[in-house]
């Protein structure tokens, strides 16, 4: 093995790996990519058949021309041997040959034409419902990748509020805690409210029973 071929195999395998690495990494945009490589090429083949069907145009054409004149040549020297005009007779004959000759070539040069639409028809049309197909594949890989992104979104946002759950939990505890102080609070106000209450009215009982005594 040479070394240019050593070489040429290096180079294509790594060419490989890094391929398989893109299509591992962004598979739908090396698809979207062998997509529009392949619309190119159905475009290309649109074309050659375009020229194709203008060549079979153009050849139906002489054909039919070189049928006419094969004709009327051939009419000319019925006329030419009736008026015993040898000369012009075989002028018409030469001339008649040679549009018969043309036609022949025409007519296979048209047949192989027409074929070879046909195929590239057929091609065409192959190549458009392999075309599609891979629309049809590249649709179903981006609802799965639409999906995989939706579940790990999902596993996202459910860790996340697992983790806010572990606030709420704390927040709770923190609210737990101050309606026990407010609680607490509200006792300690009640029972000093309570003992001035009380001392108040021990107050003017004692203020009471002065006058009375006086």
């Amino acid at each position: 093995m040479s070394i240019f071929t050593r070489l040429k195999n290096v180079i294509m395998a790594d060419l490989h790996d890094l391929l398989n690495e893109q299509e591992q990494r962004n598979p739908i945009a090396l698809l979207n990519e062998y997509l529009r490589q392949c619309e190119k090429e159905v475009e290309k083949v649109q074309k050659l058949i375009e020229r194709q069907r203008l060549l079979k145009q153009e050849l139906l054409r002489e054909y039919n021309h070189a049928e006419h004149l094969k004709e009327k040549r051939k009419y000319q020297a019925e006329i030419a041997l009736k008026a015993q005009e040898e000369e012009l007779h075989q002028f018409a004959i030469n001339e008649q040959q040679q549009y018969e000759e043309r036609a022949s070539k025409l007519k296979q040069a048209l047949e192989q034409a027409t074929k070879q639409l046909i195929d590239l028809e057929h091609k065409y049309e192959e190549m458009k419902h392999k075309l599609k197909d891979m629309h049809i594949k590249r649709m179903e890989l981006m609802g799965r990748e639409n999906i995989a992104r939706a579940y790990s979104r999902i596993n996202q946002v459910l860790e996340q509020h697992n983790s806010e759950k572990n606030h709420f939990v704390r927040f709770a505890e923190i609210e737990n805690y101050l309606d026990e102080l407010e609680n607490r609070i509200n006792n300690r106000y009640d029972t000093l409210t309570f003992d001035a209450r009380i001392a108040k009215l021990e107050k003017e009982l004692k203020n009471q029973e002065t006058d009375s005594n006086s």
